[in-house]
């Protein structure tokens, strides 16, 4: 059962498992315990998701970081 879920997701929605997995793996590397610092793995997760997703999705993650950190 769980082989079939694992396969699953690694087929389904490579992108977006592998950015959550490596989100949660750096937070969990970087803090420990307490508000904030669940705070920023939690964070972490999220932009691991999106980053995960716009390889799902196809999109240029180069765009993506551009329109990110553009001058204003």
């Amino acid at each position: 059962m769980w082989e079939n879920i694992l396969s699953e997701l690694l087929v389904k929605h490579r992108g977006k498992t592998i950015g959550i997995v490596l989100g949660l793996i750096a937070s969990i590397l970087f803090v420990s315990f307490g508000f904030w610092k669940t705070f920023f793995i939690a964070l972490c997760i999220g932009l691991g998701y999106l980053l995960g997703k716009s390889i799902d999705d196809d999109k240029d993650i180069e765009l993506w970081f551009k329109k990110l950190f553009k001058d204003k």
